[in-house]
């Protein structure tokens, strides 16, 4: 149980960071700006989870960060052959 708050609590917070970028960044580069807060986010929350979990931190942050960048090439993917994407 004590994983899973922690889990839930650091997603939460990392998944502000984004959202600040947007904020930060000029309009021509808002997506691009998401897209690196997002994978540095998901990196550092990658090398806190192996720390915390006692796993290799180099192979964690690698994990997460690959997996996100997976996910969101996949989703923009999808997103732009039903022509919904912003790209």
């Amino acid at each position: 149980m004590q994983a899973a708050w922690i889990s839930a609590v650091s997603f939460a917070t990392f998944a502000l960071l984004p959202i600040l970028g947007l904020f930060a960044a000029p309009a021509s580069l808002r997506l691009v700006a998401i897209a690196v807060v997002t994978l540095v986010s998901l990196g550092a929350l990658g090398l806190l989870g192996g720390r915390l979990g006692g796993a290799s931190v180099g192979r964690a942050a690698l994990r997460v960060t690959f997996g996100g960048a997976l996910a969101m090439a996949i989703t923009a993917g999808i997103g732009r052959l039903l022509g919904i994407a912003g790209l």
